[in-house]
């Protein structure tokens, strides 16, 4: 017999039993079994959608053996009828003809009971969270938003490329990168730093990339529009709710294209991937709306109602400063926003998500197109509310001289880049991408407000378990 999902069973609204033909074969864990005089009820989820199927098992000579193995968090086979379900806020239940006990839990150690745990103890057992109603709801979201970015990007035509992990190069020059070596820490420290760099696997330093972009714009200034969605590493020490040192990143890069372009990519990648989750995921948000943030759903219906503001960085240090509030990073001309700058701008003074552009130069990569007041670059940050910054963008530089000059300034090498240059030297052309930050995202549709809660393992510093 073909497996039912428990998703199956709860949408088959109409045909009920005729649709799903009478007979079922339930394959899932337990959640919970209550016993009673001759009979005991099992709520048993497959992890297909939040409900939780419940099971009627009569106390048989065939049955009660095997039923009596199956505790919370065993794993089972039921095969049975499905009947109309007396219970309240059921339509169907199963009546079970024959059980199968694949894995037994037991229920003196098994951390996962009929109760809420904390979050900071689910952390410690990351490999049976995903068990719960929260880290279940939040995996199903990941995957359908997941399915949504490509479906976004494909619609538009942008081709799907595969950056490089292992990189020679620091897209943002900021040096926060993890070391890949092949040697043993012995060896390399017996090894003078030339040598030691002779020796190692590709003959030259290697790390762990933080970026896909300079690899997308070369193969936007040959395909057109690209994009990347994959893994980025950053060896920052930092522990905060919105910073982990693995972490997943939707980078789009569009050839002929300028920040006013970019910002309108932007927005409508934001938009449409907000409308998908109410969409496709409307029983998972109703948890996290109900459970996790009750202010979700007015937050992510009106990212909606109405376009982005949008205005120049130096007009947004001129709001803050006219606040009156007292933040604790101080505000003033030419500085960068912080999470609390960029939340005020959005939640309390917009009321609704911002965009920030034309930043001064001294704060932005090196890559970032300088724009005619020679002060600023053609650069973006998406604001929205909670989270702050979720996307962060620009027009590339794509002049060669002054390129070289914004290097030069930046004190990068130009040897690690040679063949970035060459992209301008050889038929450059105006161009301009972002970086969305995927867990920033899930953070956004489910309200969940650490980052360690929407990835199934997080990696953060001193935290390597799993």
């Amino acid at each position: 017999m073909q497996r039912t999902r428990v998703k199956d069973i709860i949408s088959s609204e109409q045909g009920g039993p005729n649709e799903l033909n009478g007979k079922v074969l339930l394959k899932g864990w337990v959640r919970t079994r209550r016993d009673a005089k001759g009979f005991s009820f099992m709520e048993v989820n497959d992890g297909s959608c939040l409900a939780n199927v419940q099971v009627l098992v009569d106390h048989t000579p065939e049955l009660l053996p095997l039923l009596e193995r199956l505790n919370t968090g065993a794993a089972c086979a039921v095969t049975g009828e499905l009947v109309a379900s007396p219970a309240a806020g059921q339509k169907w239940e199963v009546r079970a003809s024959a059980l199968t006990v694949y894995g037994e839990a037991d229920p003196e150690t098994y951390p996962l009971q009929k109760k809420r745990h904390s979050d900071e103890f689910l952390r410690t057992i990351a490999h049976l969270r995903p068990r719960t109603n929260k880290y279940g709801a939040m995996l199903r979201v990941r995957s359908e938003m997941a399915l949504a970015v490509h479906a976004f990007f494909q619609a538009r035509g942008f081709a799907h490329i595969h950056a490089p992990i292992l990189t020679g190069s620091d897209c943002e020059g900021a040096g926060e990168m993890f070391r890949v070596s092949n040697l043993e820490a012995s060896e390399a420290a017996a090894l003078s730093l030339v040598d030691r760099e002779a020796a190692e696997f590709f003959g030259r330093a290697a790390n762990l990339t933080v970026s896909g972009q300079l690899e997308a714009e070369m193969l936007a200034l040959a395909l057109g529009d690209v994009y990347t969605f994959g893994p980025t590493f950053r060896a920052e020490n930092s522990n905060t709710p919105k910073h982990a040192a693995e972490f997943w990143m939707v980078e789009p890069e569009m050839a002929f294209a300028d920040l006013a372009q970019d910002m309108d990519l932007a927005e409508a990648l934001i938009c449409g991937l907000v409308r998908h989750a109410l969409t496709h995921c409307a029983e998972d948000l109703a948890l996290f709306g109900a459970f996790v943030d009750k202010t979700l759903m007015a937050t992510l219906t009106g990212i909606m109602d109405q376009p982005f503001v949008r205005l120049p960085h130096a007009e947004a240090i001129r709001v803050l400063q006219a606040s009156g509030r007292s933040f604790e990073f101080p505000v003033f001309a030419g500085s960068d926003l912080q999470t609390e700058h960029e939340r005020f701008l959005c939640e309390e003074h917009f009321k609704r998500p911002v965009i920030v552009y034309d930043y001064p130069k001294e704060i932005k990569a090196f890559y970032m197109r300088l724009n005619d007041d020679q002060a600023t670059v053609a650069a973006m940050d998406l604001l929205v509310p909670r989270i702050g910054e979720l996307v962060g963008g620009s027009q590339r530089e794509e002049r060669l001289d002054v390129l070289l000059a914004r290097m030069a300034e930046a004190g990068l090498p130009t040897e690690p880049y040679w063949w970035y240059l060459d992209s301008r030297r050889y038929g450059s052309a105006p161009h301009a991408g972002f970086g969305l930050g995927f867990e920033r995202l899930l953070m956004l549709v489910t309200g969940i407000a650490n980052i360690r809660d929407v990835i199934p393992f997080p990696r953060t510093p001193r935290n390597l378990e799993f």
